[in-house]
Formats: structure tokens, C-alpha cells, sequence
């Protein structure tokens, strides 16, 4: 069976952003839901580099969690600050990068998430083809400096950053070319790319098979998963809406079979309810959907 996490983030940013859910409130309900870990989102005001810049903080928080009977499954670096596409430097957001990486090993987390940081749009200011080498040649740097230090490194795909086609995301994951490196595939993100073709610049990708086709296409490329619903629109014309399990469009029978045919480096699936109004209040049904998967294809 797979332990199941999900993103702190959730309950942080977005509606939450006014009222967050204070951290010691956000872990001890997760264990007691009958979560194994919980997916850190390194930024204010839960546990991140910034304010816990000392090792003893550090060590305090990867003990409290372990306390509480937790892991942490995953972290989301921020990076959102950065400069990666739009800058022939990318000298800060490789410092950044290795900060949020040493913050992984301080408190035992196995695996860094990155995305590409600016907007599709940014293809109206930078050649998609600088673009790309940019993106490519950091990303193989970063990719080898979290090996060197036993962490994955993994890309979060989405309409809301550039690259958001499905020969895009293949073709760079191809490119960067590290066993350390692969693609955080987040069920929704993967039908607003491959189904809906969503703020895709110039000419819409879309796939005959869908998010399914998608998922095969990436076989063997996947080294993080996300799972929640889809109902094929946006939130806030940015990214892909979170729809609690049950509220959207995606077959999980018919995926979940795919998915599974990745071989991860760790045994965690993670719920995503990124942005979603009433993120805390679904948790309790969005682990029990999980559950009822976990059951069916996680043995």
C-alpha cells in the first residue's frame, strides 16, 4: 500500500492566504484523517529556509513531525521569486535552488519540486528556443546537485508556466537527461494539458488519448505523483483547478492502472488541493477517495 500526503500549501495561500491553518493545527488533523505525511510548501508562514535559517530549528521541526507520527513526502521549493527564462543568468535561482535543497536534507525530505517560473506568456519576450536551453541546461545543474546530496528532483508541469504542451514537457524532460530528474504528474495539470490545451500559446496540443495518452507518453519519466479531480476549467484564468475527488471529469479506474507503471523513487501519493476554497474542510473526503484508490491499485 502507498502512504498517502498531502500539500500544506492547500491550507496557506490562495483562500487561504488571510487565515492559514497554523502548522501544529495542519499535522496533528492529518494524522489523525489517517494521513502518513504531509507534502511541505517551503514558504510563510509553514516551516521554510527563511525562518528556520539554523540548523537546531530545523532539527526541532523534522522532530516535532516525527512526533506527531508524520513524513514529509515532498517539498515545494520557492522559487517563484526567480528569475529562470526571462535572464541569460540564472545564477539566483541556482543559490535559491541549493538553499531549498540543504533545507531537504536538514529535515530528511527526499525529494525538490520545481516548475519553470514565469507565465507561456513569457514566449512574447524570450525565443521559446532560448527559452528552452535555459530552462535545460539550469535544470541539469540543479539536477546533479540534489543527487549529490541523495535528493530527486522533480518538474511540476501546469498551464500557468511556460512549456505547457505535451511535446514540451517530453522534449525537456528528454533534454535534461538525469535519472535524478523526471515529472511530477499531477492529475489535473495533466488534463488541462493534454485534454483542454490550456493557455497553451500559438497552435493548441491536445491528444487524442487524453490525460491517459499523456501519462503513457511520460512512462518511465514520472517520479512524483499528485491526485485530484478535474472539471477542465481554470482557477482564476491561471491554473488548473483542484476539484475535490468526485467534482471533476477524470476515469481514475482507467488511470490509475497507468500511473502505477512508474516505478517512483519513494512510496508516497500526494493529494493537491491547491487553491480550493474550502481545502480544509474537503480533506477528511479527499483521503478517503485516495483510500478507496490506494486499495484498488497501491498493493
Amino acid at each position: 500500500m502507498k502512504d498517502i500526503s498531502i500539500g500544506s500549501w492547500a491550507y496557506s495561500i490562495g483562500p487561504y492566504a488571510d487565515k492559514p491553518i497554523p502548522w501544529e493545527e495542519v499535522i496533528t488533523t492529518l494524522k489523525s484523517l489517517g494521513f502518513q505525511g504531509v507534502e511541505l510548501g517551503g514558504f510563510p508562514p509553514h516551516p521554510n529556509p527563511d525562518d528556520m535559517p539554523d540548523k537546531e530549528q530545523r532539527d526541532a521541526c523534522k522532530e516535532q513531525l516525527a512526533q506527531v507520527g508524520l513524513g514529509f513526502s515532498g517539498l515545494a521549493a520557492n522559487l517563484w521569486d526567480e528569475h529562470l527564462i526571462d535572464t541569460e543568468d540564472t545564477t539566483d535561482y541556482l543559490d535559491c535552488f541549493r538553499k531549498n535543497l540543504d533545507f531537504c536534507v536538514d529535515l530528511g525530505i527526499q525529494g525538490i519540486r520545481v516548475d519553470t517560473v514565469q507565465p507561456p506568456t513569457i514566449f512574447d519576450e524570450v525565443d521559446a528556443d532560448i527559452a528552452r536551453e535555459r530552462v535545460v541546461k539550469t535544470w541539469q545543474v540543479c539536477a546533479k546537485q540534489a543527487a549529490d546530496k541523495g535528493v530527486y528532483m522533480t518538474w511540476e508541469f501546469e498551464p500557468g508556466f511556460a512549456f505547457n504542451k505535451p511535446s514540451d514537457i517530453l522534449r525537456i524532460v528528454e533534454e535534461v537527461n538525469d535519472d535524478n530528474f523526471g515529472v511530477q504528474f499531477d492529475t489535473c495539470h495533466g488534463y488541462m494539458v493534454a485534454v483542454v490545451g490550456a493557455r497553451q500559446p500559438g497552435e493548441k496540443e491536445t491528444l487524442p488519448g487524453g490525460c491517459l495518452e499523456f501519462a503513457q507518453k511520460l512512462r518511465g519519466k514520472i517520479n512524483h505523483l499528485h491526485l485530484i479531480d478535474s472539471d477542465g476549467t481554470l482557477h482564476d484564468d491561471e491554473t488548473s483547478t483542484h476539484a475535490p475527488f468526485g467534482e471533476g471529469l477524470l476515469d481514475f479506474d482507467e488511470l490509475m492502472p497507468e500511473l502505477i507503471k512508474n516505478e517512483l523513487p519513494h512510496n508516497w501519493w500526494t493529494i493537491d488541493l491547491c487553491f480550493w476554497p474550502d481545502a480544509w474542510e474537503v480533506t477528511r473526503q479527499s483521503k478517503e477517495a485516495v483510500d478507496a484508490l490506494n486499495v484498488k491499485y497501491g498493493g
